[in-house]
């Protein structure tokens, strides 16, 4: 490696425990191809706090964000800290309410920094798909040097709008799948049968699992009203739900007179796998996002609705093959539980088209991606 380091920086709000060690092996991968890597953050909202999601790296530049509420409108001021010189390419998230993305966007009209988006393209869970806020999205969208697109959608959405393919790098997002693979083999089965014990599960008692954040979107009424018809239908069949977050109560209310519903709140590492490896299926009938790669890890199907304001990795589940997706009521999406719990050759089978996709959306993947996209950034004239 000859000659200086070049400096580039990505921006985010706020940094969250599931990606840590991406952004750990992103900065070892970029100092061995003479790439200096700076990572800014701010702190989280309220709101936000109430996932317990979040993630710290002693590296990394960590600023005071400042919170507004304008007509209505949340927007975020994020500082940028002394880094030691201008960096070459700063990557933003793609987001309105980002006030400082536009001093950026400015400033590359105007000097030689390049200015990268990272993210969904557009906002795939917008109340107003065809409002204004998206319509400015989709007009800054081609406003940057280079796109690093989360999944194929992404992409597919960019070119759609008219945004050169070879200024794109296709991600295909991903979180610690290695790691998480470890958790999962180190679950003993001892484990297992004390967490049946605790669950109050028979043996052969089939565990229905939801992991994730509690929010609105997440669906959990519609989760509590499927889960109602397919124990009615199973009597052995159990609920637990793994998360927190603002919309908790809409879980704990319901387990307090339920007692095959379980909430365990948050759970990490090996004690968040010690359920996957229990479960029989992942019931997620709102927004899927990343969480679809932790049942692919576990070769546990997900099953989740149609109509839901899914992120863009909802294209990794293929319906029929490696999960559900089911349109309709909570009862419809009950029944096909109910049918796929009665179908073990079936249910065996797509947990082996699972576990093989978790091959394929893997962390290692996404950086080496990543970096390369970099590297071709740098390397090219800024966009005209």
């Amino acid at each position: 490696m000859n000659g200086r380091m070049r400096k580039v920086a990505i921006l985010q709000q706020r940094l969250t425990h599931y990606r840590c060690v991406f952004f750990e092996q992103l900065r070892e991968l970029c100092a061995s191809r003479g790439i200096e890597l700076h990572l800014v953050h701010g702190q989280p909202t309220d709101e936000d706090r109430l996932k317990h999601d979040e993630g710290t790296l002693t590296w990394a530049d960590t600023v005071a964000n400042r919170y507004f509420e304008f007509a209505g409108i949340f927007l975020v001021w994020q500082p940028f800290p002394d880094i030691g010189g201008t960096p070459e390419l700063i990557i933003i998230p793609q987001e309105n309410k980002l006030l400082s993305n536009y001093l950026w966007l400015i400033k590359r009209l105007f000097n030689g920094v390049k200015v990268a988006y990272g993210g969904h393209g557009k906002n795939f869970q917008s109340d107003a798909p065809n409002g204004l806020r998206e319509r400015w999205k989709s007009w800054l969208l081609n406003k940057v040097d280079w796109w690093f697109a989360y999944t194929e959608k992404t992409g597919d959405f960019l070119l759609a709008e008219g945004y050169p393919p070879e200024r794109i790098t296709l991600l295909n997002n991903a979180i610690d799948n290695e790691g998480f693979q470890r958790d999962l083999d180190s679950v003993s089965a001892e484990q297992l049968v004390k967490l049946r014990a605790e669950i109050d599960a028979d043996a052969d008692a089939p565990i229905g699992l939801f992991c994730g954040s509690l929010y609105p979107d997440k669906r959990l009424a519609y989760l509590v009203e499927a889960a109602d018809r397919i124990q009615q239908t199973i009597p052995e069949f159990r609920l637990v739900v793994i998360g927190d977050g603002p919309s908790a109560g809409e879980i704990q209310l319901p387990a307090a007179s339920r007692p095959w519903l379980h909430w365990v709140g948050i759970r990490k590492g090996q004690e968040k796998a010690v359920y996957f490896k229990l479960a029989s299926v992942v019931l997620n009938p709102g927004l899927v996002g990343l969480h679809v790669l932790d049942s692919f890890c576990a070769g546990v199907p997900m099953i989740t609705t149609a109509d839901a304001r899914h992120s863009p990795e909802i294209a990794y589940l293929r319906s029929g093959v490696n999960g559900l997706v089911v349109a309709g009521t909570p009862e419809t999406y009950a029944a096909a539980v109910i049918e796929l719990l009665g179908d073990q050759d079936k249910l065996e089978e797509m947990k082996r088209a699972a576990m093989q996709d978790a091959k394929r959306y893997t962390l290692e993947n996404m950086v080496n991606r990543f970096v390369d996209g970099i590297e071709h950034c740098l390397a090219s004239p800024k966009k005209k």
